[in-house]
């Protein structure tokens, strides 16, 4: 069997010293709240005190990005989660705060360096999101924290 003596950088769910800041939508009050009380349970489980974790809410979604840029441009954070929900309505507006808040998420970390996991759910209805917010806010705080190692192993490995 052949051997191959490559590198691969391991994936680290331990959440000691890592801090982590939420950017929490108010709008779909309901599901915003299931999905960081998800997220923050699965912060805990995973190892960081609540003093590691910060939470700011802002209107809509349209305003996570911004809020996460201000945070990541702080350097205060190892990574960062975005959480909200859209739902689907009459008219086009579903299309252009959906494209456009997770466009600017995708900014955000590209722009920054700092990972952001994004937990704005995109559904049809209410009910879709409901089932959806458990899993959703526990696999954005598992993002954040291995993406938070993954980034700091890569910069810290000797060249």
């Amino acid at each position: 069997m052949p051997r191959f003596d490559i590198f691969e950088y391991p994936n680290d769910l331990t959440g000691g010293g890592v801090r982590v800041g939420i950017v929490m939508s108010r709008f779909n009050p309901e599901i915003g709240e299931a999905l960081r009380s998800a997220c923050i349970e699965e912060l805990r489980r995973l190892g960081l005190s609540d003093a590691d974790i910060e939470i700011a809410t802002v209107p809509g979604a349209l305003e996570i990005p911004l809020a996460l840029q201000s945070m990541a441009q702080s350097r205060r954070y190892d990574a960062l989660i975005a959480l909200g929900a859209v739902l689907r309505g009459e008219t086009y507006h579903f299309e252009v705060v959906s494209n456009d808040s997770s466009r600017g998420l995708m900014e955000v970390q590209l722009d920054t360096g700092i990972p952001v996991a994004n937990g704005i759910l995109t559904c049809e209805t209410d009910a879709q999101a409901q089932a959806r917010t458990r899993e959703k806010g526990t696999d954005c705080a598992r993002a954040a924290v291995e993406m938070a190692h993954l980034l700091r192993a890569i910069n810290e490995r000797p060249a």
